[in-house]
């Protein structure tokens, strides 16, 4: 495979162009048609949507029904096709065409050489300011028909998709202006049938307000469609009579905002993005509904007719030209990353207040560490018995040093608890841990410094049966503190071990969100400030587990890899199904170059890394060994917990579901479908 192509990994380039249109001059517009198309085809673009009737101008009005006109606008197609004949680019041109006795407001699909076909508008408003009625004829139920234009009869009517045989997923639709408006929209039944890059031509007047309603039916039509969906507004040149133009552009993938230009423009633009057919696809396959919608509208979606052509793009790097997040779990941009806060927190809040109700209100044992997981547990438990009207006090806090607990940690342990005023306590395991490890004959208890995953388990496992027994003692259940991150690499201790609890708030909490979360309670004056100064000290200490003795501090992260890659890996498997080497991909492109791109606000910029393309590899490999081939059997087993991320959850009764024998073997061979090429 081409590694640096987007063409390869399932991506698709597209464009929604405006321009200076000259008022009734067809032969001028086709030419400027055919300059932003170059451009387009230059940068690998597979499909370029103008503005409605750019070819004439919308705004003529009788001069739609001008001979001279439309024997232009004939003559100016046949320049566009001629001109298309060596572009990549699929071109998607608004023109007024005759068809029998009247005129029609049409989108003629062009490429490299020939039409390939010509939807019709469907709606034609003649409300307010829009009188199109009076020149052109709806095309509503002009379905399995052809037209004669340019010497060939070709394929005519609101049925036609545009399917790309060699670019998978790459199914085109074209609908025209007031199309998107209606509450039943042409695309709607297009994107059942299968289209997905719906394109819209479109007209559109401006007046105050009207730029947000195209936003939101744009981004609606994306969502509800699980498409993109292309919109391409007239501008320069239209006349100003009554009216003024905007020549806005924007192109939306599933509800969100890839791509657009700036209105009111001085000369052309043309908003560019890549659309991922692959996230589509996957979204379509989930949501078994999708499909089920199209049967319930089969007679109408069973009758679309199919053009196929090839694009033949490229397999070379044309970069990629979509946003794509460092952390996807945690949005860069402030006013949603603390929306997004707000609603994590809150969900682990009210589901753990739920849950303590619904059991008549137990006391809370938690094992507080002084790292961030069991901070974060013990904050939101401190909230839900807040909200209860509980006294904090029926919080049962342990601190349970081992052989290898720092002092800096169980510091940081023992301020929290105070702050907060739980009932704390101190709990040191190492005596029994000691008599456990001579009961069973490691060598440890000889004296000699043998730190295997026996030594470390047998701590973890204490910590956990005394939790449990203290809960049985007190009246309490044990609260866990383990995150989705590490039930994705089952990087736990199984069983009588943090693997295991009576209910579990973090589980559906990533790595890479936890610290936000808790930056985030800390800046919304969620405590007091002498809590407020603890989490921002805990928030500054090294991921441990902490098990090793030793000079040097027991990191995590070495051993199993970044969370921030495998956050990223585990997101793009989780929510999408997505193949090892376009996460790669994928990755390389989010990761590569520290000053590129936005960083989550409060990120240390000590932090703000990079990693190339031999790091991404090695890490993906150690996911996929880990996730598919090994974790399985401990998330088969996980306790409940509340899902709180669109990326997904793994609760076996939730959103993955996986045999806990399962292999790893073609992740893996995907892998090998790339020999670490270098850009």
């Amino acid at each position: 495979m081409s590694f640096w192509s987007i063409y390869e990994h399932g991506f698709a380039r597209v464009a929604a162009c405006t321009g200076r249109t000259a008022l009734a001059d067809p032969a001028g517009n086709a030419e400027a048609v055919l300059g932003q198309a170059r451009r387009c085809a230059g940068e690998g673009v597979a499909v370029a949507v103008f503005p409605e009737l750019c070819l004439t101008g919308y705004s003529i009005e009788d001069l739609l029904l001008q001979d001279t006109v439309l024997d232009g606008v004939e003559a100016a197609v046949d320049a566009v096709v001629a001109g298309s004949s060596e572009l990549m680019t699929v071109l998607v041109v608004g023109a007024p065409l005759r068809h029998r006795d009247r005129i029609y407001n049409c989108a003629v699909v062009v490429h490299r050489g020939r039409v390939l076909g010509v939807a019709p508008k469907s709606f034609v408003p003649n409300y307010r300011e829009f009188y199109e009625a009076r020149q052109l004829a709806s095309g509503v139920d002009e379905r399995g028909g052809t037209i004669r234009l340019g010497g060939a009869d070709v394929p005519f009517g609101t049925d036609l998709l545009f399917e790309a045989e060699d670019v998978p997923g790459f199914v085109l639709y074209a609908e025209i202006c007031e199309d998107m408006w209606v509450p039943v929209p042409p695309s709607a039944e297009a994107a059942l049938a299968g289209a997905t890059v719906l394109a819209n031509l479109s007209g559109s007047p401006i007046t105050v307000g009207r730029a947000e309603d195209r936003r939101l039916l744009c981004r609606s039509a994306s969502s509800r469609c699980l498409a993109a969906y292309v919109y391409a507004a007239a501008g320069l040149g239209e006349s100003t009579t009554d009216l003024a133009w905007d020549g806005q552009t924007m192109i939306y993938e599933n509800g969100a905002l890839l791509a657009e230009t700036e209105r009111f423009p001085s000369d052309e633009r043309h908003a560019v993005a890549d659309v991922d057919l692959d996230l589509l696809r996957q979204d379509r396959l989930r949501m078994g509904t999708f499909d089920d919608n199209r049967r319930a509208h089969a007679a109408r979606t069973d009758a679309f007719r199919r053009i196929r052509f090839r694009l033949d793009p490229p397999k070379t790097d044309f970069g990629l030209r979509r946003r794509v997040e460092r952390f996807p779990f945690v949005p860069a941009d402030p006013a949603r990353l603390a929306q997004d806060c707000y609603e994590a927190y809150n969900i682990q809040v009210a589901g753990l207040q739920q849950r303590l109700g619904a059991i008549g209100n137990p006391k809370v044992v938690i094992g507080v560490s002084g790292g961030l997981d069991s901070t974060h547990a013990l904050i939101v438990a401190a909230h839900a018995m807040d909200r209860a009207g509980r006294p904090r006090s029926d919080i049962l806090g342990f601190t349970l040093p081992g052989f290898a607990t720092g002092a800096h940690t169980k510091e940081n342990a023992h301020k929290l608890m105070r702050s907060l005023g739980i009932t704390a306590a101190e709990l040191d395991i190492t005596p029994t841990a000691r008599l456990m490890l001579e009961e069973i004959g490691h060598p440890f208890a000889e004296g000699a410094p043998v730190y295997d995953v026996t030594f470390e388990n047998v701590q973890a496992g204490l910590r956990t049966d005394y939790l449990f027994r203290l809960a049985n003692q007190r009246g309490g259940i044990v609260l866990g503190t383990g995150d989705l991150s590490e039930s994705a690499l089952g990087w736990s201790t199984y069983g009588v071990g943090d693997q295991m609890s009576h209910y579990n708030v973090n589980s559906g909490v990533p790595k890479t969100l936890i610290q936000h979360l808790i930056r985030w309670v800390v800046g919304s004056g969620q405590f007091d400030a002498e809590t407020g100064r603890t989490l921002t000290a805990i928030l500054n200490t090294e991921i441990s587990p902490e098990l090793v003795p030793g000079e040097e501090l027991q990191s995590t992260e070495s051993k199993i890899g970044p969370y921030a890659l495998h956050d990223f890996t585990l997101f793009y498997v989780l929510r999408y199904g997505f193949r090892p080497s376009k996460i790669a991909f994928l990755a390389w492109h989010a990761w590569h170059d520290p000053a590129s791109g936005a960083w989550p606000p409060g990120f240390p910029d000590a932090e703000r890394g990079s990693y190339d393309l031999a790091e991404i590899h090695h890490w993906l490999e150690v996911f996929c060994r880990r996730y598919f081939a090994f974790a399985q059997f401990k998330r088969s087993a996980m306790p409940n917990g509340p899902k709180v991320s669109a990326g997904g959850s793994l609760s076996p009764r939730g959103d993955w579901r996986a045999p806990s024998d399962g292999n790893a073997r073609a992740w893996l061979h995907d892998l090998t479908r790339w020999n670490l090429p270098t850009p």
